[in-house]
């Protein structure tokens, strides 16, 4: 029997994977490193050291930047080099002690220490802004916003030195969400303009220090970003939904890049699910994408569900799977 780690290769390469890769199991994700918080508990709101305001509220499922009256770090793009200050990324020894404990602890043969990043380029633009003036500014302001993602992405690639020196991870796990579940938010000629050049920059710095695996989350529909993802060096690309036509893209991309998702969890993680209707959902995907180049997985960008038992009945449909199919 493949290891979890030699699975997930057999599986994004083209090779012979045993099963199917059962969502998050490959990667062992190193929460503790020190980052600036850009979540919160729920029911609370905090202020980070961007100035960013993160709200929870109650009877939500997750937090959201705040961008009423008076919360907004940015209001005028052409003066962001006033108002937009980024955190150090100098943390003391003390703060990596439990995050390089952990990755030490890691069996690196069974699974990949993956270092875990959020929010990316494009969520920090409309996290500073708001997604409104973030979106206009891109095409109203070409010349600040270009200088904003370059601020941006010197700050996230002195965050990846920290991270290379003290992690010595072999995966990432970095989200940017950039789209909707029909559309992208920007158009292919405007990604490749604005955000293609600085995760060329970011990703490129990771592979050329160890980093073997590259996973992108992006919740959204994205065929249309599918060839700059590759170009970039993504070799996942996590939280593909099934409002994008994942066999297509399988046969169209398979061998340069790797789809993990094909499980909606809007469509089966809710108040009212099931065993049920998890093994419907897992059923087709896993029927419908094959056994290369697809990892069946919930839309989430972490190993969760948003209420009780959804992640844990979706892993043992999938094993179910596993059995009848291989």
């Amino acid at each position: 029997m493949l290891t979890k780690r030699q699975n997930l290769m057999e599986t994004i390469k083209g090779g012979q994977p045993d099963r199917f890769v059962n969502q998050y199991e490959f990667l062992e994700l190193i929460r503790e490193a020190p980052k600036e918080a850009f979540m919160t508990p729920k029911g609370t709101e905090v202020k980070n050291a961007w100035g960013i305001t993160i709200r929870w509220p109650e009877g939500q499922i997750g937090s959201f930047p705040v961008h009423e009256k008076g919360y907004k770090v940015l209001d005028d793009i052409t003066q962001w080099r006033e108002y937009v200050k980024a955190p150090s990324v100098d943390y003391p020894a003390e703060r990596w002690t439990e995050a390089i404990a952990h990755a030490k602890a890691v069996d690196r043969d069974e699974k990949f220490v993956t270092a875990f990043v959020t929010p990316g380029i494009f969520e920090l633009t409309h996290y500073l802004m708001g997604m409104e003036d973030a979106l206009m500014s891109y095409y109203e302001e070409p010349e600040a916003m270009h200088e904003l993602i370059e601020y941006l992405t010197e700050y996230e690639l002195a965050y990846a030195k920290q991270i290379v020196e003290n992690l010595h991870p072999d995966a990432l796990f970095h989200h940017d969400d950039w789209g909707s579940q029909i559309s992208s938010f920007m158009s292919p000629d405007t990604f490749r303009e604005f955000i293609l050049p600085a995760y060329k920059k970011i990703y490129g710095f990771y592979k050329d220090n160890g980093v073997e695996l590259i996973v992108h989350h992006s919740d959204s529909y994205g065929v249309n970003l599918v060839p700059f993802m590759i170009e970039m060096g993504i070799d996942i690309w996590q939280g593909v939904m099934n409002t994008n036509n994942i066999p297509e893209l399988i046969k169209e991309y398979g061998g340069q890049i790797s789809f993990m998702g094909g499980l909606h969890s809007g469509e089966i993680d809710f108040p009212d699910w099931s065993p049920e209707i998890v093994m419907e959902h897992v059923e087709r995907a896993c029927k419908e994408c094959g056994k290369l180049y697809f990892i069946p997985n919930l839309s989430q960008g972490a190993p969760i569900s948003s209420f009780p038992g959804v992640y844990e009945a979706t892993s043992k449909a999938i094993d179910q799977m596993s059995v009848e199919l291989f």
